[in-house]
């Protein structure tokens, strides 16, 4: 018999703070109870429960609203890449995941693994491209990016100062 078990913590693919669920006893037995994530329901436990989804909701509602907030400044913010390309303006690698991240960071942006789909391998060709992010509590929002080759960087940077160089 699976036992029935009370979430302190959120857990992936389980359920929220605060929720009554059913595990595998040996989830339950090696994950869940020694690392402090549940605990088997009891009496006591489900008055604790009252205490716990109460919580859960206070931070679902400022979650909600932090995450608002970030979809509203990702949907002004384009991240510009300069990628190595060859002779046929072929990417030598991709921009990837962690790429992004840290783009996103520089500009004040904080973003995780876990705001980009699974199936997001990177942007592997030069051009505009949009990626959906989940953010918390159900909210998304999109992500623009602009890929360049770093010669045609290069050409902008001159033509912009031989325009100021003519003012």
């Amino acid at each position: 018999m699976k036992p029935q078990l009370l979430l302190l913590e959120d857990v992936d693919g389980l359920g929220r703070s605060g929720d009554l669920v059913v595990a595998k006893p040996g989830y339950v037995r090696n994950y869940l109870l020694p690392k402090g994530k549940a605990v088997v329901a009891s009496a006591g436990t489900l008055r604790l429960q009252a205490k716990l989804q109460e919580q859960r909701l206070l931070q679902a509602a400022a979650d909600k609203e932090e995450s608002l907030r970030l979809a509203e400044t990702l949907r002004s913010l384009v991240l510009d890449f300069q990628v190595r390309v060859d002779s046929e303006n072929n990417m030598y690698g991709s921009v990837t995941v962690n790429d992004i991240i840290s783009v996103a960071d520089q500009k004040g942006v904080v973003l995780t693994r876990k705001n980009f789909p699974r199936a997001h391998s990177g942007v592997k060709t030069l051009g505009k491209h949009v990626i959906g992010l989940k953010l918390k509590e159900g909210v998304t929002a999109d992500l623009h990016l602009e890929v360049r080759a770093d010669h045609e960087i290069a050409e902008q940077k001159e033509l912009q100062s031989m325009e100021e160089q003519e003012d």
